[in-house]
Formats: C-alpha cells, structure tokens, sequence
C-alpha cells in the first residue's frame, strides 16, 4: 500500500506525522492505519473492504488486527443494522494519534521518572531554536 501513501499524501509535513504515527504500530496495525489514514478504504469500511487490498492474509488476522485498533482508539466500530458487520471510521488523523500516543508516553514516563523527567523535559525545551519554539507554539494553541 506504499504507492497509496505516497500519492495521497502530498504535503510533506503530513507526510512526516503520518510516517511517525505509523511508526507507533506494530506492522499491521500501521498497514491497516495507512490504508485508512489515506483514503485507500473510504469510510465507513467493514473488515471485508479492508481485507479486500490484504487477500494474502486471513480474514480473521484483519478482524483481529481491527479490534485491537478500536480498543487502542484508532478506529470506532459500530454495528451495521440488520448486519453482523461493524462499520468502522477513523477517530482521528495521524496528528491526534500522534498527540494523544505522546501525552500518554509523557505521563508514563513522568510516573516513572518524576522530577527527574521534569527537568530533562525544561533542559530540552531551553534548548530550542527560534523555529522550534514557534512550532511548539503551534501545537500548544491547537490542543
């Protein structure tokens, strides 16, 4: 599916946050993602559309695969109406996953490490260039 992720993306800095977001998962997990992530499943898909561009793998290792991302937040389910399948949609775009994954690495790692991370997160942040700073201030604002 690289050739779908290549033409749909066009803009580099989306191109970067989808190729980190993807960088997250696990293998398949980040096949599925890309492929909706990138338009090459259209919401709202079931299991059989996406397993439609993955033939050589199980039915079942999809469905599998699916449910871990909705239970990871990735995607939502909902039953399709007089069906046993789910309609499922993206929660979000590689910039909330990539921000909501961050905010839960940053709380573990605060947990774990307490004022200790604190101050290697202050030295890191007094260690910015101006167009760091701006781009931090960008992402503040928009959260």
């Amino acid at each position: 599916m690289r050739e779908s992720e290549d033409s749909a993306t066009d803009d580099p800095g989306e191109r970067v946050e989808l190729e980190r977001a993807l960088g997250v998962l696990g293998p398949l997990e980040a096949r599925i993602m890309c492929a909706v992530w990138t338009g090459v499943v259209t919401p709202p898909f079931t299991v059989h559309d996406v397993h439609d561009g993955m033939a050589e793998l199980a039915y079942t290792t999809v469905l599998t695969t699916m449910r871990r991302l909705v239970d990871k937040g990735l995607l939502d389910a909902a039953a399709a109406v007089g069906r046993r399948s789910h309609h499922y949609r993206a929660r979000g775009d590689p910039a909330a996953f990539l921000a909501a994954q961050s905010d839960r690495e940053a709380t573990a790692v605060l947990e774990r490490y307490g004022d200790a991370a604190l101050a290697a997160f202050a030295q890191r942040l007094e260690a910015l260039n101006p167009r760091q700073r701006e781009a931090l201030a960008r992402l503040r604002s928009s959260s």
